[in-house]
């Protein structure tokens, strides 16, 4: 019987100890090359970047087991998965990454880093009076190991977060908690000052923040989205930054990537990057480890972790 077959899209010598007993081949369909061992593939690492090209592959795969991403989130290739094929997620890849990345957005957009930068392109010594992240409090949606990462970081800014998840729960011994429920939302938006949006893209996230969510806003709030740009309605934030009466720091869009002529571009008080927030030097060693302790506990039975659907 031949070794079972593992597609990955980098060396499996970045693994440093992979299972023996498996045969590795190292595929990106996203460059149109295909062999023709993809019906022997087993366990299949995608690609990064989840492009059309992953579920054509999948929907080719009649042997496939296990589907593990390289990302957080798996709404981009969650539909493309067969029955009894177990999806995992690339949770804890870029908890430090997109952590560091959701503080740095509140920073610079609170102390005014865009305008700074405008300035010194003009030459022009342009100062004033900004706000601060110390003594705020920060409304953290979506506290998940990501949330708890962002928390991390702000704790030596002497900020109040408050942490909001799908469903409450207490205080847990370990000092995580109190977290609020999303119900909870209508009360907590109004008192916050940051506001961070950390949900996966599901049914019930999509739309989250809305005219009614944005129009709770207190009067200069800042609202950092690094979670996915359909959970900000477009036309809605566009309305409220136009009004002046928010700011916002944005990670993701809704379309993305943003058009040229995207009125989003142009909007008073917003900070854009173009979705790089998993995107840094931290990632690799991260999903190298998570990657190597799947495939160790695949190849000896055990149940994987981060398990999105599926048995195993």
């Amino acid at each position: 019987m031949s070794e079972p077959l593992v597609w990955l899209p980098f060396d499996p010598a970045d693994l440093g100890d992979p299972p023996t007993g498996l045969r590795y081949e190292v595929v990106d369909p996203v460059d149109g090359d295909v062999p023709d061992s993809i019906g022997d593939v087993r366990f299949y690492v995608p690609p990064y970047r989840l492009g059309p090209e992953v579920a054509g592959v999948i929907s080719s795969m009649p042997r496939l087991e296990v589907v593990q991403t390289l990302t957080a989130g798996v709404d981009n290739v969650r539909g493309a998965i067969p029955d009894g094929v177990t999806l995992c997620s690339g949770r804890g890849i870029h908890d430090a990454s997109t952590a560091e990345l959701a503080v740095t957005l509140a920073l610079a957009s609170l102390r005014g880093v865009p305008d700074f930068v405008r300035a010194q392109q003009r030459h022009a010594w342009a100062g004033g009076w900004r706000s601060s992240l110390a003594d705020s409090r920060v409304l953290v949606v979506g506290y998940g190991a990501i949330g708890r990462a962002i928390e991390a970081r702000l704790a030596p800014f002497e900020v109040e977060v408050v942490r909001v998840a799908r469903t409450a729960r207490p205080a847990s011994p370990d000092g995580d908690g109190p977290v609020h429920g999303f119900t909870d939302l209508p009360e907590l938006v109004p008192d916050a000052d940051v506001i961070v949006l950390v949900v996966p893209l599901t049914d019930e996230t999509r739309g989250l923040v809305d005219r009614d969510f944005l129009a709770r806003m207190k009067q200069g709030a800042l609202l950092v989205n690094v979670a996915r740009g359909p959970v900000v309605v477009t036309d809605d934030l566009l309305a409220a930054l136009s009004s002046r009466r928010i700011t916002a720091a944005i990670d993701v869009a809704d379309p993305e990537p943003l058009p040229g002529d995207h009125p989003l571009w142009d909007a008073p008080g917003l900070l854009v990057s173009p979705h790089v927030g998993g995107m840094t030097s931290a990632m690799w060693p991260r999903a190298h480890r998570l990657v190597r302790d799947q495939l160790h506990r695949w190849a000896a039975g055990e149940v994987l972790h981060n398990r999105m659907t599926g048995a195993y």
